[in-house]
């Protein structure tokens, strides 16, 4: 069993691994923004989902140590593996180039991610 130390200390990684995964996803529509009007732009915005990815990734690890150790709910979980499925349909969208798709899911992830972060 958790003690209510361990509870506080793990929770404040949640809310910093959410924090960072609305970032990237912000940081990832300005790469748009870019990869629509510069020739650099298809790099970053390539580089920047890697790190999205891997902040959604960072998003489970948190919630499951916020769970399972920390003694908190198990909801957090599961938004934050609905969340990475949403991450890999984005990527997989993405390398499919289909934009119609694309651009929406992208748009949701971020108030999806925002509404997580407003939560915490």
């Amino acid at each position: 069993m958790a003690t209510p130390a361990t509870a506080r200390r793990v929770f404040p990684f949640l809310r910093i691994a959410i924090a960072l995964q609305t970032l990237t996803i912000f940081v990832q529509a300005v790469s748009s923004g870019l990869l629509m009007t510069s020739s650099y732009g298809e790099t970053l915005h390539s580089a920047g989902a890697r790190v999205m990815y891997g902040a959604s990734m960072l998003y489970v690890l948190a919630a499951v140590l916020a769970w399972k150790p920390g003694g908190g709910s198990p909801r957090p979980v599961l938004h934050a593996s609905g969340f990475l499925v949403l991450a890999s349909v984005q990527v997989a969208v993405g390398i499919a180039h289909l934009p119609s798709v694309h651009l929406p899911l992208g748009v949701l992830m971020f108030g999806l991610s925002l509404l997580a972060l407003a939560r915490r």
